[in-house]
């Protein structure tokens, strides 16, 4: 599986590179603190598949990393999708290495 680290994700984010961020993490996470990314639940990414960028980069995103991995990984099996990237470690990391003021929940 193809990642992205915090620190690559922020070289990103600074140089306005056109790439889609997924935060695949639950509403009330998301309403606690978030990176601006859309929002799609991971029980409900297959069925909103359509809203993810098929011609740029993608960064699917959680709160450690394990529920973006288990998207990346069925969104490649299951719809061939070849550009998309999981952040490693996820807003624990963003938390740990970019902004310790992020609200992680």
């Amino acid at each position: 599986m193809k990642e992205k680290t915090v620190q690559e994700l922020k070289q990103m984010i600074s140089s306005g590179e056109d790439f889609q961020l997924i935060d695949v993490r639950e509403e009330y996470e998301f309403d606690n603190g978030n990176l601006n990314g859309v929002l799609i639940p991971l029980a409900t990414i297959m069925d909103n598949a359509n809203q993810i960028s098929r011609d740029k980069p993608v960064v699917i995103h959680c709160k450690a990393g394990s529920r973006s991995a288990t998207a990346v990984n069925a969104l490649e099996q299951n719809l061939g999708l070849t550009n998309l990237y999981n952040l490693k470690g996820g807003l624990m990391a963003w938390k740990r290495e970019i902004d310790p003021t992020l609200n992680v929940f």
